[in-house]
């Protein structure tokens, strides 16, 4: 099953959190709350850790989301990761995994990856492929 949602960002509270090693890239903490509409319709807490060098816009990302709604007409509640990097001006080496076994509802027992497109004018879009997982043989 493929879903497509787009999300815009309704708070983005930063962290105090400093760590004890200093690099070129500073690293940050933040939380985020996420509003989805779509296909994938609903909101997500968010933890997001990144790295970013200020002289050269290069950096990486990681992020924990913790969604509730509804995806392709199933309603629960399901983690899903995702990462990337940029050298300013794009965005590489792109993850983005459903967490297993983080399903509740009808979302229970899904897996998946997808990826998040950033339009030119800025609509960030969440694209997820989820399958049910398979069920070992025993």
């Amino acid at each position: 099953m493929q879903a497509q949602g787009i999300f815009t960002v309704s708070d983005w509270t930063p962290t105090d959190h400093t760590p004890p090693i200093t690099t070129a890239a500073s690293v940050g903490h933040a939380t985020m709350i996420k509003t989805f509409t779509g296909d994938i319709e609903g909101r997500a807490s968010t933890q997001f850790t990144g790295a970013l060098n200020p002289e050269t816009g290069a950096g990486s990302y990681v992020a924990l989301e913790s969604f509730d709604g509804t995806i392709g007409g199933r309603t629960g509640t399901i983690n899903f990761l995702h990462t990337a990097s940029t050298h300013g001006t794009d965005r590489y080496d792109e993850k983005l995994a459903v967490v297993p076994d983080s399903g509740t509802g009808e979302l229970a027992g899904l897996i998946g990856s997808g990826s998040i497109v950033i339009d030119p004018d800025g609509t960030h879009h969440l694209i997820l492929e989820l399958s049910p997982a398979a069920v070992p043989e025993g």
